[in-house]
């Protein structure tokens, strides 16, 4: 039998083992409310377990626990707004190229294997990727036909093929990255352009949306399931350095290297404004952003707010404001 810890118990637990003021009745509900575990133990470091936080006071854990709580609820519809705009801007420029049922599409856009050698390693690898994604919708098709999604039944019940945006509707913000690759270059750069996304001096080869998808899907999803964001630990994969370079290029900030929560922030900034939010609601945001920071920084100690925002982040705000 596991015997666990009261409240009180693990307050005493703070305070013997782990160094940490905490007391009365305040600190008590701070604790209650974000909990030991998902609370204490996960914002006691940042990005990995070995980069302990210096902690001696509880109020430090509850400054960092609510800014963290305060970014998700700032990214959180700004995200959707995204991730919405991006599927329909793709849906308006397929829309203009012919029909937009799922297997035309299939057969005339997901063909970039096309452009490799019959048999190539490249031409298998490409080949192998669509057929996943074929895979991969008809999963959710039949997933959300199960669940008695409408807009999945309307459509099979009256014997019609499934729309693409039908399918847009269904699919993770991951499996629309998916989709994305899957499209031939003309169709990519396509969707680039109408998005104002393109560039031809950074190599895109009508990339950039689909790099941008996967680098803020692992941000969506840590927001969507209040996993901890603030320290990036939500990144999986580094990347790509065109994505990098081409973000300092369009909006100034120099050294973007998602390290940092700040240089998330200026991508979604950079994408509000490219799906034209006014510079005023962008200039709120930032102000928000930059205030909570400081918050956090007037709560903690000076050298762990740098390592949480980076020694150049004043610039990075500087440049982002002047980007507008």
């Amino acid at each position: 039998m596991i015997k666990g810890k009261t409240i009180n118990g693990l307050m005493r637990h703070l305070r013997d083992n782990h160094g940490i003021s905490i007391s009365g009745s305040k600190n008590k509900k701070d604790l209650l409310n974000m909990g030991y575990f998902h609370g204490y133990k996960g914002y006691r470091f940042i990005r990995r377990s070995q980069n302990q936080i210096p902690f001696t006071d509880f109020d430090e854990v509850v400054a960092i626990y609510k800014f963290d709580a305060n970014l998700k609820a700032a990214f959180y519809p700004d995200i959707m707004f995204i991730e919405t705009a991006i599927k329909n801007y793709t849906l308006n420029t397929l829309i203009s190229k012919g029909p937009v049922d799922f297997d035309y599409v299939f057969t005339n856009f997901l063909n970039d294997y096309k452009k490799h050698p019959v048999g190539s390693s490249k031409y298998r690898s490409k080949m192998k990727n669509r057929l996943k994604l074929r895979d991969k919708i008809h999963q959710s098709i039949s997933y959300y036909y199960s669940d008695q999604r409408a807009v999945i039944q309307h459509f099979l019940h009256n014997n019609k093929p499934i729309p693409l945006w039908a399918i847009f509707e269904v699919i993770s913000l991951g499996e629309f990255g998916f989709f994305l690759q899957c499209l031939n270059e003309p169709t990519r750069i396509a969707i680039a352009k109408d998005l104002g996304v393109h560039s031809t001096s950074h190599n895109q080869n009508g990339r950039i949306v689909e790099e941008i998808i996967y680098l803020i899907k692992e941000l969506r999803n840590a927001v969507a399931h209040n996993s901890v964001v603030f320290d990036c630990r939500f990144r999986n994969a580094e990347p790509p350095a065109r994505l990098k370079q081409y973000i300092q290029h369009e909006t100034g900030a120099a050294n973007i290297t998602f390290d940092n929560i700040v240089d998330y922030f200026i991508i979604i900034i950079f994408l509000l404004k490219k799906l034209g939010i006014s510079k005023t609601e962008l200039k709120k945001r930032i102000r928000r952003f930059s205030e909570e920071s400081e918050r956090l920084r007037k709560t903690i100690p000076i050298s762990v707010h740098t390592s949480i925002m980076g020694s150049d982040f004043k610039n990075k705000i500087s440049s982002l404001l002047n980007y507008l």
